[in-house]
């Protein structure tokens, strides 16, 4: 991708985050008297269409796949797992023993390490694991090889043999069973994708893990429950299972994006595949453990999440997509990445003008929304890690935890919009709890 193309990037940024900011200042210039009617009505709108999500999910309840009949042995696929590692000397010989402790047979399953150019004793680990596994394939890259995870992986794919790619993180972790049950799930369903529900592992660690906890439950809510209206759903980049052919078709993992799983997502949709969100078992993994960490990974995920949009935003609007899922796609767009940008600018402008926010109902029907969506995800039946008993406060708490991104979506979108930027990718610390 050329330095061209990134400026594209930035002018679309500055004029979406222009745009945002008209949108805050209008009600503070014009006092327009029946503003306050129209935000009701656009705030009655988004709640109906949330709550047709949210309670879509009463049809996954209900159809669960029964374990005593997953798919037999004689019809699993051939399957390669892929797991991009740098720096993982924490985590990575967990991994590799629990994939090899799996439930799948030993001939279709095919497991690659890639050592990304690791600069602790990751590769030392690795090549003792490789002498205890015969089967433990690794390939090495060197630390300035470029493409971060996304190149990582495209160079692997070469070496791959299956119909299959499951990509985890090196801090993930599998119950036992779940290959034939996933693989149960793909027949059922005939997807190209399946997202695994991401699951903490350190729920109970702290404050923020536990949040972090209801988040993902909330998000698999929306995920299952756009899925079922609108047929949109998204990669969570840990648990992705992707059909080989389908991912070669839509051109493999962009190295020239932050977040390789929501840009593959955006493909696999304009491609009319399909990607399914299996909720148990879970892929499990690690949540970071403070404010730093925290930060740091939002606002990578908020700029790969605006990148997908600048650079198929376009073709989001042609005839390679349906009319549902067109709204579906803006009104999330909206609820995420507009809405804290005409929020925060409303909030400052009323402070400094000793005025009443405008766009107040809105930023409450959103909130209101998420809230039932965790309270909806936390008391599902779960497998992997138990979440904590929801209650009132915690339920409190958990918003208030949200509202960091209408704090990371419109500082990034300002620096996206100003700043020059090279890709970089900042990866997550695995601590092996």
């Amino acid at each position: 991708m050329n330095n061209g193309f990134y400026k594209n990037r930035r002018l679309k940024s500055f004029l979406f985050f222009a745009v945002c900011f008209l949108i805050s200042i209008i009600p503070h210039i014009f006092h327009l008297k029946n503003f306050f009617y129209l935000t009701f009505t656009i705030s009655f709108l988004i709640a109906c269409y949330g709550l047709n999500v949210i309670f879509k999910n009463k049809k996954r309840a209900v159809s669960l796949i029964n374990d005593s009949k997953t798919i037999g042995e004689d019809k699993l696929p051939m399957l390669d797992i892929l797991v991009a590692a740098r720096d993982e000397e924490n985590v990575i010989e967990r991994l590799v023993e629990r994939l090899f402790d799996l439930d799948y047979p030993n001939n279709r399953l095919n497991i690659y390490i890639i050592d990304d150019g690791s600069a602790d004793k990751t590769p030392l680990i690795l090549e003792r694991l490789s002498r205890k596994f015969d089967k433990l394939k690794i390939i090495s890259r060197s630390s300035n090889a470029g493409g971060g995870k996304s190149g990582a992986l495209n160079y692997a794919l070469k070496f791959t043999k299956g119909e299959w790619i499951l990509i985890l993180d090196a801090d993930a972790q599998l119950q036992k069973d779940t290959l034939p049950r996933l693989f149960t799930f793909v027949s059922d369903g005939s997807w190209s994708a399946v997202q695994l529900r991401k699951s903490v592992i350190n729920v109970n660690k702290n404050f923020l893990t536990t949040c972090q906890s209801m988040e993902m439950a909330m998000d698999a809510i929306f995920q299952y429950g756009r899925l079922s209206i609108a047929g949109v759903s998204e990669l969570r980049g840990n648990g992705q299972l992707i059909n080989k052919e389908v991912l070669l078709k839509c051109g493999s993992f962009n190295e020239d994006t932050v977040t390789d799983d929501l840009d593959l997502s955006l493909r696999l949709l304009l491609s009319k595949s399909k990607i399914g969100i299996l909720w148990n078992p879970p892929v499990m993994e690690e949540a970071v453990e403070n404010l730093s960490a925290l930060f740091s990974q939002r606002q990578r995920w908020a700029e790969g999440g605006l990148q997908r949009f600048f650079d198929y935003g376009d073709q989001l609007f042609s005839k390679k997509i349906k009319l549902i899922q067109k709204f579906d796609i803006i009104y999330f767009f909206t609820l995420q990445y507009a809405l804290p940008i005409v929020s925060i600018v409303d909030l400052i402008l009323s402070i400094l003008l000793f005025e009443s926010p405008s766009y107040w109902p809105i930023s409450i029907t959103a909130f209101t929304l998420s809230g039932i969506a965790v309270w909806y995800g936390s008391s599902c039946k779960s497998e992997g890690p138990v979440l904590r008993k929801l209650n009132l406060q915690l339920m409190l708490v958990s918003l208030l935890y949200l509202s960091h991104w209408f704090v990371v979506i419109p500082w990034v979108t300002l620096k996206m919009s100003i700043l020059p930027k090279k890709i970089l990718w900042k990866k997550t610390l695995h601590t092996g709890i």
